[in-house]
């Protein structure tokens, strides 16, 4: 379970006091997640969640208390830090930053379960956070930027057992790619990083709570829509463009993507999946822990994904990129007239590789079908 540091009920309950809740009449650790401790408190004036940053600095809670209260300021559902009497948000355990959370009333759903109304809408607040986190004040590092991921990937690459050599000739191309490819002149803000189906609370169709900021940072927008896809949108080893759809619709009803965006599409899905398949890989080959403590992420979840990126196995890419087509043909020639006398300029990228000319390719064809299908 992921409790890897064992509270007692006196500790907790004197916690409970200073933060004014009353009395603890109950406490559970809660097995979900793989880095943080967190606890569920029954007081006499509700159920709380108690978190214990187990990876993070104190300045890195402090940062990602301030997100917080940033967003809730902005009604965006995330966790809502309490204040304790002395009007502190956070204090030090065994040297770890220990917070107190009221609780988000919600249903987690499976991926596979989510109706369409659903995704829909987790497209509509993702891009509202985007949208709001483009005036947060502060610059959040992203810890699992592209130069960050490619340097662990080289950690891991050296701690690998025997058994699983076999997966670095795949990993070096990838590496190799994206060291050419990477491109930052994006659209930039706060971003999730981590949008899965277990971070994310429904009330019906509506997501009601957004869990989990671990990986919240300053990034690219199109990376966090990315990582979004390949977790809501890849189901039974295959991308569902009806839910690819569906997904990007509701995306794009709150914040329009730019040309240049859906040109990096392609490649921050690739990105995206390499860096779960790395940071899976480093957590539970080269985090200590005690096998029974440890709570691991299969790698080869995103691993799948990533051949089927790379075009190395069947799996919807094609359709994928088909359907990314139709969206940026829509959006650079289905303007208004007057939006046409004033197109927007494309920003030239170096080093684009296959998505962008894949893409284009496609675009092409499906113009074409247009004007055959116009003209009969």
């Amino acid at each position: 379970m992921a409790v890897y540091t064992p509270l007692d009920h006196r500790t907790v309950a004197n916690f409970v006091t200073s933060y004014g809740l009353g009395t603890l009449n109950k406490m559970t650790g809660i097995p979900a997640g793989s880095v943080n401790t967190h606890y569920l408190l029954e007081t006499s004036k509700g159920r709380i969640i108690l978190k214990i940053d187990e990876v993070k600095s104190v300045a890195d809670a402090e940062r990602e208390l301030a997100l917080f209260l940033f967003l809730r300021t902005r009604d965006f559902p995330c966790p809502q830090p309490l204040v304790d009497r002395q009007g502190q948000y956070y204090r030090l355990y065994k040297g770890k930053p220990l917070s107190l959370y009221t609780l988000l009333n919600g249903k987690s759903v499976p991926e596979a379960q989510m109706s369409k109304a659903q995704l829909e809408h987790i497209g509509q607040l993702l891009a509202t956070l985007h949208q709001v986190g483009s005036d947060y004040p502060k610059d959040e590092e992203n810890r699992f930027s592209a130069t960050r991921i490619l340097a662990l990937y080289q950690e891991v690459k050296e701690r690998l057992p025997g058994y699983l050599r076999h997966l670095t000739h795949m990993l070096d191309d990838e590496m190799l790619y994206q060291q050419e490819y990477q491109e930052d002149r994006l659209p930039k803000g706060i971003i999730h990083g981590d949008l899965f189906a277990d971070n994310l609370l429904f009330r019906k169709d509506k997501v009601v709570g957004v869990l989990d900021f671990e990986a919240a940072c300053q990034g690219k927008f199109i990376y966090d829509v990315a990582t979004a896809v390949n977790a809501l949108c890849y189901i039974d080893g295959r991308f569902e463009i009806d839910r690819f759809d569906t997904f990007l619709s509701g995306y794009q009803s709150v914040r329009t993507l730019t040309l240049t965006e859906w040109d990096a599409f392609p490649n921050e899905l690739r990105f995206s999946a390499f860096r779960f398949t790395i940071t899976r890989l480093k957590d539970f080959f080269l985090r200590p822990m005690e096998a029974r403590d440890r709570v691991s992420k299969d790698f080869r979840e995103f691993f799948d994904r990533l051949q089927v990126l790379r075009r190395e196995r069947p799996g919807g890419m094609n359709r994928l990129l088909l359907a990314m087509a139709t969206g940026y043909d829509y959006r650079q020639y289905q303007k208004p007239p007057a939006a046409r006398d004033k197109p927007e300029g494309r920003t030239p990228i170096k080093n684009r590789r296959s998505g962008g000319r894949q893409r284009e390719a496609l675009t092409l064809q499906v113009r074409t079908q247009k004007r055959v299908a116009a003209a009969r």
